[in-house]
């Protein structure tokens, strides 16, 4: 195993000149794995265990390469950056561990870790944008001073920030991957309870992200009847409500009208891939 290269990924002024330097010769020490606590600023919640234990296994036969960054404390040491070595560490059966030792305050324990787990590609939306809001709301970061400091436009920074806006359901679908942050964002067109109902649908149906922003628009679109469609009575609630499920199921525009007999059902589609996806919808098999 070898240490992984900072990416390049234009990440403020980079983490290793994020790290306050100590005098020449003051480098790395082992320290026992016993003595160190968790990083309360830690912006990454999950780890995938198949990963974790296979970087214990290739620990566990050539040691830790990259030295982790810790910050002294009155009983030991604080991690900064390095969660998954430690634990995988851990696991492996070590005592000791190589460590970059650092004076840090909060806000840098934060920074640092975020910027770290950036560049490794470790965080999933819903994490950046934690991190993001932890560093705007406790540490007094502008917007424009967030996006300079981790290497991203501010529209970017402003986008990731929005994704807390959504639904809780849709925040989880998107941190276990079930969605896209396309699809996220599409999703985020509608009021946190449309989105929820709307959610299924997107994933059982495998909607695109065009498909959904499509979806999301024909919900947004205020009624309209046609001119055969009698005006419904206010006093039809059911009527309304199962137009409402068959909308939110299918994906489009559905009409229902009652007639002296029964009534009539329309589905609107706009070209033949819709029409495809409804046929699969309703019917189970291939147009």
């Amino acid at each position: 195993m070898t240490a992984r290269p900072e990416r390049g990924l234009g990440l403020g002024r980079g983490l290793a000149a994020l790290i306050p330097q100590r005098p020449a010769g003051d480098g790395t020490h082992e320290i026992p794995l016993a003595r160190i606590e968790p990083n309360p600023y830690q912006p990454r919640r999950r780890m995938q265990e198949p990963e974790l234990r296979t970087l214990a296994a290739s620990i566990a036969e050539h040691g830790v390469i990259q030295p982790i960054l810790v910050t002294e404390t009155l009983d030991g040491y604080r991690l900064v950056a390095g969660e998954r070595r430690v634990r995988a560490a851990q696991l492996a059966g070590l005592e000791r561990i190589p460590a970059v030792i650092r004076q840090l305050a909060d806000r840098e324990q934060l920074e640092l870790a975020l910027v770290e787990n950036l560049q490794r590609e470790d965080l999933d939306p819903i994490e950046t944008a934690i991190a993001y809001r932890q560093l705007i709301d406790e540490f007094g970061f502008t917007h424009e001073a967030l996006a300079a400091r981790v290497g991203r436009a501010r529209s970017t920074v402003a986008n990731t920030l929005r994704l807390l806006d959504l639904a809780p359901a849709v925040q989880a679908a998107l941190a276990a991957t079930e969605i896209s942050e396309g699809h996220a964002r599409a999703l985020g067109g509608l009021d946190p309870d449309q989105q929820g109902r709307v959610l299924p649908t997107v994933i059982d149906q495998g909607l695109s992200v065009r498909q959904t922003e499509e979806f999301v628009r024909r919900l947004r679109e205020p009624r309209t009847m046609s001119p055969a469609q009698p005006a419904r009575s206010a006093l039809d609630p059911e009527l309304e409500r199962v137009e409402d499920d068959l909308r939110h199921a299918l994906g489009t525009k559905v009409h229902l009208a009652r007639t002296r007999r029964g009534g009539r059902i329309v589905i609107e589609y706009y070209s033949d891939e819709d029409l495809g996806r409804l046929y699969d919808r309703l019917i189970g098999g291939s147009a």
